[in-house]
């Protein structure tokens, strides 16, 4: 960045050391506090915005935002300052990677490692929509991963107040990402934490598959993909992941908010649940194989049924036996009593 270099200090205090990424709004740096001697993390307004009062107005609400959110799997906002024209936000400084490079570097994770993660992402998430923001820009490249596998959420860039949203309100401009924000926000329409749960749905997807659900260049497309496709199986993507935690994803990934989960925490606690039981062994699914089935039992040739005799009905038989008595007596009584009158057939004999 121009102007910026390792060792140039900020407000006197902090001594940058190194590059650490980049956004569409900021760079971010690894960084020394000489006052307090601990390692930090911050984050610099890019050159090109520093006059567009927009995105200062922007920069300053994700460090009022998250600064307002204490919780173990949030990125904890130390300062907000301002030097040599330069607005900066310095927050923890996590030893780790972004769950994006996370993701790339494993190509798809374990079913438990994924779950576990997404619990925690969960607990921060569901923290925020208690305090009463939605994030509104849910991705792998805003989750960062410690060396310990402790999550932590960044960049409440475009959070979004609870009590700010209004359930009628619409814009053509849609700020987020189009590959993970959820159809309701592809449409223009409000956010709700149910959008943040549609988004925690792509990233776990993305983290047992090893890819987004959907895949477009174009953004518009893309957006369209959200509102009317429906997901690929996860299983044919990645048979080992259990039927019950692929029914889990789809529901998450319901086109209405209405039909997801409605905030994170209660995603979690799913989740949770999830990982508690007993997983059975699903049967994989084969797509490209044409062999039939191997089947453990043996062919029908080799089973025998077995069969016993039934036990005989003592009473059925002398009830039977009675009614063919009733039946044969009645028989002679009816030729004596025909016989009587003259008009009887057997007369004419």
């Amino acid at each position: 960045m121009a102007g910026m270099s390792e060792h140039t200090i900020l407000s006197g205090r902090y001594e940058l050391l190194g590059h650490l990424g980049k956004g569409g709004m900021a760079y971010v740096h690894h960084a020394h506090d000489k006052n307090l001697q601990r390692d930090v993390a911050i984050k610099i307004l890019r050159d090109s915005l520093i006059e567009d009062p927009e995105f200062q107005a922007r920069f300053l609400h994700e460090a009022r935002a998250a600064a307002n959110l204490a919780h173990p799997n949030i990125v904890t906002i130390y300062d907000f300052g301002y030097d040599n024209r330069r607005y900066f936000i310095v927050m923890e400084y996590v030893e780790g990677t972004d769950l994006k490079s996370f993701i790339l570097r494993n190509n798809r994770l374990p079913t438990e490692e994924a779950v576990d993660l997404m619990i925690q992402i969960s607990a921060g998430v569901g923290y925020a929509h208690r305090a009463g923001l939605v994030h509104c820009d849910l991705k792998p490249q805003n989750i960062l991963v410690g060396r310990d596998n402790r999550v932590k959420i960044t960049d409440f860039g475009i959070a979004r107040a609870l009590a700010s949203i209004r359930p009628d309100e619409y814009s053509e401009i849609v700020w987020g990402s189009p590959t993970y924000f959820a159809p309701e926000q592809a449409a223009g329409a409000s956010p709700s934490p149910a959008s943040d749960v549609y988004a925690l749905g792509i990233i776990l997807f993305e983290m047992l598959t090893g890819r987004p659900p959907f895949v477009a260049t174009d953004p518009v497309l893309l957006a369209k993909l959200h509102q009317v496709a429906p997901p690929p199986p996860l299983r044919h993507l990645n048979p080992a992941i259990p039927v019950t935690l692929e029914q889990i994803i789809l529901k998450v990934l319901s086109k209405e908010p209405s039909a997801r989960y409605r905030t994170a925490d209660q995603f979690g606690r799913v989740l949770s649940s999830f990982a508690r039981q007993p997983q059975p062994i699903d049967q994989p699914i084969h797509t490209h194989s044409t062999d039939p089935p191997q089947n453990d039992h043996p062919p029908h040739s080799e089973l025998r049924e077995v069969t016993y005799p039934s036990p005989i009905d003592w009473t059925a038989v002398v009830l039977g036996l009675l009614a063919f008595i009733a039946l044969g007596g009645l028989i002679p009584l009816w030729l004596w009593v025909c016989l009587l009158y003259p008009t009887c057939p057997l007369n004419t004999w």
